[in-house]
């Protein structure tokens, strides 16, 4: 967890603030979304309202800026995978906050245009998403969660895939167009 602020993790900490100054493109997910945050002054810690799991609703907060292609297309409401016990709980300054779900204000940051982070699991398959509450089960009754109800609920998240996708893609090309400058 961030918060333990283990040595590993603060070096790595470190390590991102000179990858962010350097622009160095980051996409990071979970942990690299809560890493990046608290590397750049913001709070991180276990939610209030406990975790949050299963496929849930981002909407996002504005329509996206053109600088940021992964976004292009996107709709204003789409379905994530997440599971996490800890969320930023304060943004950093650096920050914008672009997408939030009903439990967390914090599910999208943008760092600049070419670095983004996200609470919810973009590369998570449906069926990832499913074997991962399995894997949780006794801690979810135990928690007085809806397991049955949880893996109901899952379904495919395309768009949230695509935002991933859309980032690898915007970067490649700008990394090609680069090259060909020098």
């Amino acid at each position: 967890m961030v918060s333990e602020r283990l040595d590993w993790n603060e070096r790595t900490a470190a390590w991102l603030r000179g990858a962010l100054d350097s622009g160095l493109p980051m996409f990071g997910v979970c942990y690299g979304h809560q890493l990046l945050a608290h590397a750049m002054g913001g709070r991180v810690d276990y939610h209030p309202a406990g975790r949050e799991i299963g496929t849930q609703r981002i909407d996002l907060l504005g329509p996206p800026d053109a600088p940021l292609a992964a976004l292009a297309g996107l709709p204003m409401s789409f379905s994530a995978h997440t599971t996490h016990l800890q969320s930023v709980l304060e943004r950093p300054a650096a920050a914008r906050v672009l997408a939030r779900s009903a439990h967390d204000p914090h599910q999208i940051l943008m760092y600049g245009p070419r670095i983004i982070t996200t609470q919810f699991h973009p590369e998570f398959s449906s069926d990832n998403m499913r074997s991962h509450i399995r894997l949780r089960t006794a801690a979810l009754r135990q928690e007085g969660v809806d397991v049955a109800g949880l893996l109901a609920a899952v379904r495919p998240t395309p768009w949230a895939r695509r935002l991933l996708r859309g980032f690898a893609r915007a970067c490649a090309a700008t990394a090609g167009s680069q090259s060909l400058a020098s």
